[in-house]
């Protein structure tokens, strides 16, 4: 372990921070990242979505030389019946070509090489450390204690990106205890298949791939989704639901995950496939309302740690990596005036709620409870839309008239005009 100090320790190398440490390097600050795992992305063994704008503004043209799986050219969502799908979905070319909208990638070896770009950047990367504590000196966060024999290291300011998981906040006070309502259990599998498989069932060229959000009877009531995506020889899928709802239906994560795989629409496009990996995430989905406390006298928090997901896109990667920036950037300026105190880090709170990430957490910050409060009627809906779908498909003598009539009178049987009418002004309002 060194024995010099640091100008900033940061805690954690999933996107947040290793995009602070990254910038923060760049800037020539004197940096030390501290990550538990054998090494970067070690811990993180679940595949996903990484969109490229808040990549490609830390490090122009990663998408050259990441280890990425496959451009996503295609956004498909799934509602589900136990035995029908009712399918949408977005195509678009410019999606497979430069600079590309997303990929999906496999975060151990993301994460990895993220970390091996920040050692490029002359950061002292710390794998295999666990940081117990954080020491305070008066008010002002000055360093970690380590589970390593003289590992207590010192800095003028840290950046807390310890995940969605934040035992060291939480110790600190820095946020509120985790609320069942408001985080989510993600299980998910990598499983393996030949490309030329995976290129023939989901109609995907080589450079190509697709992203599936499913929504329905698969969650068996509870408020969450089931995900698919595409990498170059494996599948990611998955199923997510908030911690609360698990408890109340007393369902076990991988009993949810196992009944996904028996689904007509998803059996056929995994058959033979074999079960490479499988993980356990906890995700914060407190959105707006839950994002914690931001910074205090030397110390600033990023990405899951202040919950920032948008649960409603699916989107976390991408808000981590700009809060990691966005921090760094503060943090550049306080060294310019070695103020590392409250009021000198605040510009963090300005940049954070003017950028895209708390502007979109705030356009859904009542979805979450919206949907806790509404799930049956959501699920009502759900099975309408199905339902009507096959009516209309279904040749059988009716009219296409005669079965509009059928599928409004269905609706009304289920729900009154008038409910139909204050359901649509509600999602309307959290939505707008």
């Amino acid at each position: 372990m060194p024995k010099e100090d640091f100008d900033c320790i940061v805690i954690g190398a999933g996107p947040a921070g290793s995009a602070a440490a990254y910038i923060l390097a760049k800037n020539n600050l004197k940096v030390c990242l501290v990550e538990k795992g054998d090494f970067p992305g070690s811990k993180n063994l679940m595949g996903g979505v990484l969109y490229s704008r808040p990549t490609c503004d830390i490090i122009p043209d990663f998408y050259k030389e990441a280890p990425l799986e496959r451009p996503i050219v295609e956004k498909q969502i799934w509602m589900m019946k136990s035995s029908s799908t009712l399918k949408f979905a977005f195509r678009d070319k410019d999606f497979s070509r430069e600079p590309y909208n997303s990929f999906s990638v496999l975060r151990a070896k993301f994460d990895k090489w993220f970390a091996d770009k920040v050692d490029e950047a002359g950061v002292y990367v710390i794998p295999k450390t666990t940081v117990t504590d954080l020491v305070k000196e008066g008010s002002a966060f000055v360093g970690i204690k380590t589970d390593r024999p003289d590992g207590d290291l010192r800095a003028k300011v840290i950046v807390l990106a310890e995940g969605g998981n934040p035992l060291l906040a939480l110790k600190t006070g820095l946020c509120a205890p985790l609320d069942p309502k408001k985080v989510a259990l993600s299980v998910k599998q990598i499983l393996f298949l030949p490309e030329e498989k995976i290129n023939e069932r989901f109609n995907v060229g080589k450079e190509e791939g697709i992203s599936i959000e499913m929504l329905g009877d698969i969650t068996e009531g509870m408020v969450g989704t089931g995900f698919l995506y595409t990498n170059k020889n494996t599948i990611s899928l998955g199923m997510g639901a908030i911690i609360a709802d698990f408890v109340k239906q007393k369902i076990k994560p991988y009993e949810l995950i196992e009944r996904l795989k028996e689904h007509p629409s998803i059996s056929p496009l995994i058959k033979d496939g074999v079960v490479r990996e499988y993980a356990a995430h906890m995700i914060p989905e407190g959105g707006y309302n839950g994002i914690g406390q931001l910074y205090d006298d030397g110390i600033l928090l990023v990405g899951d740690t202040l919950g920032l997901v948008n649960a409603i896109h699916g989107e976390g990667s991408n808000l981590a990596m700009i809060s990691g920036k966005l921090a760094a950037e503060t943090i550049v300026e306080a060294a310019s005036k070695n103020d590392f105190s409250k009021s000198g880090l605040a510009s963090y709170r300005q940049k954070l709620f003017d950028s895209l990430v708390v502007k979109d957490l705030h356009k859904y910050k009542d979805a979450l409870a919206y949907f806790e409060g509404n799930q049956p009627t959501t699920d009502l809906y759900l099975d309408w839309l199905t339902s009507s779908a096959k009516e209309m498909l279904t040749v059988n003598g009716q009219t296409k008239k005669e079965k509009q009539k059928k599928i409004i009178k269905n609706l009304y049987k289920k729900r009154s005009r008038r409910k139909v009418i204050k359901d649509a002004f509600n999602l309307w309002r959290v939505f707008k």
